[in-house]
This record gives C-alpha cells, structure tokens and sequence, in this order.
C-alpha cells in the first residue's frame, strides 16, 4: 500500500475517532495526516520529511485552536446567583439583627444598601443592581 494513502486513511479513522470521542484534539491530528498524505500524493519525500510535515500541519492546527478559543466570545452567565436577580425589583421589609431584608418574590435575602440610602424605611420599592455572595445590593428606586 502506498505511503500516501496509509496518511490519508490514518487520519480519516482521527476523523472517525473524533466523531465518536469528545474533545477536538483528534481533529488536528488527522487533519495534519491527510495534509502529510496529500504532501505525499504530490512528492516522494524521504520518510523523515513526511514526519516533519506531520509535525508541522499538526503544531500549525494546534496554534490555530489556540487562536480560535482565546477568540471565544465569553459564555453568557447562565446558573450564576445575579444572572436572575439583578435588575428585578422587590420590597424592603424589617431589618433583622443582622441588617437589612429584602422580600424578592416568595423569598427573603438579606440586602446591602448604599451609604446614601441607610435610613430607608421598611416598605421602600428597591431594585437589584448586584449580588455579593448571598447579599443582594440594592438601591431604592
């Protein structure tokens, strides 16, 4: 069998692979096999020349992955504590021992307030602007 086509079925079966396993490494390696098989189909290196080419489609295709995640638009914040709160309006209600509460809903959290905005009474419309670990920062509206 010719060299040429073992590199071309060598990285159809990564292709394969890829298919069934997750990840994406296997992409670039049998995309760099069928590049060395093509490679191949044209000239007839000596083998140490066929490995280089392999080596360098693959180390090429792996800077492009690089490239193409550090280019990843961020992930929307999905199953974060603010990604459902912030933004939502709720009622101050009595403060507690440990500070001001906010009814949300069917839920009381407890609430930071704004240096401005300490002397709010009970009662007072307030809007969610951030979370602080399980304390909502919330401005009077």
């Amino acid at each position: 069998m010719d060299a040429a086509l073992i590199w071309i079925l060598a990285g159809l079966v990564m292709l394969g692979a890829e298919v069934m396993l997750p990840g994406v490494f296997l992409l670039w390696v049998g995309l760099a096999a069928i590049g060395t098989g093509l490679l191949l189909f044209a000239v007839a290196p000596p083998f140490w020349v066929a490995v280089a080419v392999f080596i360098v489609l693959l180390g090429a295709g792996i800077a492009v992955a690089l490239r193409l995640k550090r280019a990843e638009h961020p992930r929307p914040r999905v199953n974060t504590p603010d990604s459902g709160l912030v933004g939502r309006f709720g009622v101050l209600t009595e403060p507690g021992a440990a500070g001001p509460r906010v009814r949300l809903g069917d839920s009381d959290w407890a609430a930071r307030l704004p240096r401005d905005a300490a002397e709010t009474p009970a009662g007072t419309r307030v809007r969610v602007e951030g979370v602080d670990g399980t304390t909502l920062v919330v401005r009077p509206e």
